[in-house]
């Protein structure tokens, strides 16, 4: 019912419409609508109320629920269905439990405005500034080898580029899961899967974007690490349109792999905007440390790399880091 309301405010957004008028029209009592109206100005809706005019929708706070991206979203499934939490522990926690309900369809998304208990990988903490980020997880249910799920990691982190790169900056991707922005991370990526032997129940794609934080929203302890969109462009940016980009882009690239079974595209983005491909990197496993250079990412999303002695091998899991001395190379 709030939702139709605010469709009837923002259709009219011109004009006062009348509490009778709406209660008219949706066969509720003004009683109802006053109340409604009022959880609207809870939720940052700035809503005119005049004696004997009703009411005018002056304008809408920045949220990312589907009542505020539904027309200006243009994907036919992604994003269609929209969980949407103020605040929440994880998002890939929750997407995880509703995927296995037979009620979950394919392409729904769970967003919040806030995690309290986000992590990336290995369960490092994501931190999360309310109402300054876009912290969501997408629910996959494809017919895909399970083996093919690591080019999914990478379709979301070309969507993600593509999506930054229309905010006037250069996105770069680190493989395999970060998105940085003049050396500093301004997004990270999880993809987790669920299923038996080759057969996949569920990808969940979680993807968390620094949007409009400020240094001071920063631990000191990233802050040379980690950044946000309006901290490189000097200006706030719409969440909404931010993530309508994402998710309209990552729609187009996800099709193309099902369809043709292969991510040319966004393996091509991701190769041509890597951060890591000519240069000295650290190979992180078991807690040894090893120094080779990254030379390609594959046409399974693998990182393909060169030891000392002229040796390659593709990584398919792990952790890299640019080399200490990789601006001397």
């Amino acid at each position: 019912m709030k939702g139709k309301i605010l469709d009837i405010l923002k259709s009219n957004s011109d004009d006062f419409v009348s509490g009778q008028s709406i209660s008219r029209n949706l066969g509720v009592t003004r009683a109802a609508v006053w109340k409604y109206i009022n959880k609207l100005k809870e939720e940052g809706y700035l809503i005119e109320s005049v004696s004997k005019k009703g009411y005018r929708l002056k304008s809408c706070p920045d949220l990312l629920t589907y009542d505020e991206i539904k027309d200006i979203l243009n994907t036919r499934y992604i994003g269609r269905h929209i969980v949407y939490y103020d605040s929440i522990g994880s998002t890939n926690d929750e997407a995880k439990k509703l995927a296995i309900e037979d009620s979950c369809v394919d392409g729904t998304v769970v967003i919040a405005e806030e995690q309290t208990s986000g992590r990336g990988r290995f369960d490092r903490k994501w931190a999360s500034a309310k109402y300054k980020c876009i912290n969501m997880s997408i629910i996959l249910k494809p017919n895909i080898e399970a083996y093919n799920v690591a080019l999914i990691s990478s379709i979301a982190a070309a969507a993600v580029g593509m999506a930054i790169d229309e905010c006037g900056m250069k996105a770069k991707v680190k493989w395999p899961n970060d998105i940085v922005v003049n050396w500093r991370k301004v997004c990270g990526i999880l993809a987790e899967a669920s299923g038996e032997m080759n057969r996949l129940n569920y990808v969940i794609v979680g993807i968390g974007i620094n949007v409009n934080q400020e240094s001071k929203d920063f631990s000191e302890e990233i802050l040379d690490k980690a950044t946000s969109i309006k901290i490189e462009k000097d200006k706030c940016v719409s969440r909404k349109m931010l993530l309508c980009s994402l998710l309209d882009k990552f729609e187009k690239l996800y099709d193309e792999f099902l369809k043709s079974e292969n991510a040319e595209r966004s393996l091509k983005y991701c190769k041509e905007n890597s951060i890591l491909i000519g240069r000295k990197i650290e190979v992180i496993r078991k807690n040894q440390i090893t120094v080779a250079k990254a030379v390609d990412i594959d046409e399974m999303g693998a990182l393909v790399v060169e030891n000392e002695n002229g040796v390659r091998e593709r990584l398919i899991s792990g952790e890299v880091s640019l080399h200490r001395v990789y601006h001397a190379n």
